[in-house]
């Protein structure tokens, strides 16, 4: 004997749960489950097939990247630069003459700089954004980070100044070379948290904010560029100056600590 099972799909009932499976798709992308980071490739040892560029990530993150060759940097001169020597808007506008224009320091200590928050006043692409960049211990971003001599690596949730808002997370990974250094720099756009103080709370906002219709919405494809585009720049004013600055600030620190010695 055979059983026959007749089974009838109403036409609403398909049309709802396409509608419904539209929503969640525009909400959360094709892969909800996905990390808001795609970390592949962030610290190879070599080179990955996506070094410089935008990617839109199935959340609706947007990814950025940009490699910098430094010639003659070597990576404790770029820590040397953030954590110890640049502290006024003169220092930061040699970083980037035409984009940067004004910058302070919130929680700064001397020679550190996780902890601290960098605000600045910059172009990014014809736009100008007043942010609030919050560094922390890169092992927040990139647990598998171990480290080694010869490498560098920064991390900070970057943010509205005026506004407790963060929208983006980002590393700058600077390694040795043979010639100098390489800055290897990724943004990953997109990711909302409200903040109070230095620390991310649960927010409607940030609920909202992480969906991938609204990061579609908000985040453009050429503001992306511009991104890549600036880091680009304002890395490649840096290994211009970096190196004579280096040198002259260290010759000039090792003059001023030298015992006096007479000279009869």
């Amino acid at each position: 004997m055979k059983l026959s099972v007749k089974v009838q799909i109403r036409p609403r009932t398909l049309l709802a749960a396409v509608t419904a499976l539209i929503f969640l798709v525009l909400l959360f992308g094709w892969n909800p489950f996905s990390s808001h980071r795609d970390l592949s490739g962030v610290l190879a040892e070599g080179y990955s097939e996506f070094e410089t560029g935008v990617h839109r990530q199935s959340n609706g993150v947007y990814r950025v990247r940009a490699l910098t060759r430094m010639p003659g940097v070597k990576s404790e001169m770029v820590e040397w630069w953030f954590a110890d020597y640049m502290q006024t808007t003169e220092h930061y506008r040699r970083w980037h003459p035409t984009a940067h224009l004004w910058m302070d320091w919130e929680n700064k200590k001397p020679g550190e700089i996780i902890g601290a928050s960098h605000l600045v006043e910059e172009y990014i692409g014809e736009e100008v954004h007043r942010l609030r960049i919050q560094f922390v211990e890169p092992s927040e971003f990139l647990p598998d980070i171990q480290e080694r001599p010869g490498r560098f690596v920064i991390c900070a949730k970057a943010g509205a100044l005026e506004e407790p808002m963060n929208f983006t997370t980002m590393c700058h990974i600077v390694r040795d070379t043979q010639w100098g250094a390489e800055m290897r720099s990724v943004f990953w756009m997109g990711h909302v948290s409200k903040r109070e103080g230095n620390d991310n709370v649960f927010s409607i906002e940030g609920l909202l904010g992480n969906t991938w219709l609204a990061r579609r919405l908000l985040i453009s494809d050429q503001f992306a560029v511009d991104l890549m585009t600036h880091a680009i720049e304002e890395m490649g004013y840096l290994s211009d100056f970096l190196p004579g600055l280096y040198s002259a600030e260290q010759t000039l620190d090792a003059s001023t600590a030298a015992p006096h010695q007479p000279r009869f």
